[in-house]
């Protein structure tokens, strides 16, 4: 399996994954599928993920006044 980029059109996008704080993985197989690798429990879970008892969301990025 590959690391890919997070991808244009995010799979399961009603994941809780994508606005983690972790620094999730995208994993692209050699078929094309994509998986989601969780630094936290170091597995792929289930997606979607509409629960999960370790999620914080990331912190939102200020951007300057202009």
């Amino acid at each position: 399996m590959n690391s890919a980029p997070p991808p244009d059109d995010l799979p399961f996008p009603d994941s809780l994954c994508h606005s983690c704080a972790a620094a999730i993985r995208y994993v692209r197989n050699d078929r094309g599928s994509i998986f989601l690798l969780c630094p936290i429990f170091r597995r792929y879970p289930p997606q979607p993920v509409l629960e999960c008892e370790k999620y914080v969301p990331k912190e939102k990025e200020e951007r300057p006044a202009e």
